[in-house]
């Protein structure tokens, strides 16, 4: 079973920035679907970053694009998510999730994906 572990989150100050990563175990399969989401007290989870990772082709939500970047290590089983120019908007419990052996051929498509692996989350606060 796969599991998933993030970390990097921090308290910072607006405009700072942070690394997440998100660590799975071994992962045969090279067509998934990953992503990070992310949940602020009181509202709805949101989508963050979705990955295709057969050939890393990305998705993000308009409020991120251009600040927060997504890649991966294969050789290191980890999901980064790169968060620069943090604003208090950003302060949230972030989370990678996946899903394996999907049909999906891009992080648009992986959008509508089911996530079944979760990992624990990680906190970030940004204070302005």
């Amino acid at each position: 079973q796969v599991h998933l572990a993030e970390s990097g989150g921090d308290s910072v100050s607006a405009g700072k920035s942070l690394r997440l990563s998100c660590t799975h175990s071994e992962i045969a399969d090279k067509r998934n679907c990953m992503a990070w989401y992310r949940q602020a007290p009181g509202k709805e989870r949101e989508e963050v970053a979705i990955m295709y990772t057969g050939n890393d082709n990305t998705y993000y939500d308009e409020s991120v694009k251009g600040r927060f970047t997504a890649s991966r290590d294969s050789a290191k089983s980890t999901l980064y998510l790169q968060m620069n120019n943090l604003t208090s908007e950003d302060t949230a419990m972030y989370k990678c999730a996946a899903v394996l052996g999907t049909w999906c051929t891009s992080g648009l498509c992986c959008r509508w994906a089911i996530y079944s692996i979760w990992g624990q989350g990680t906190q970030v606060t940004v204070s302005s």
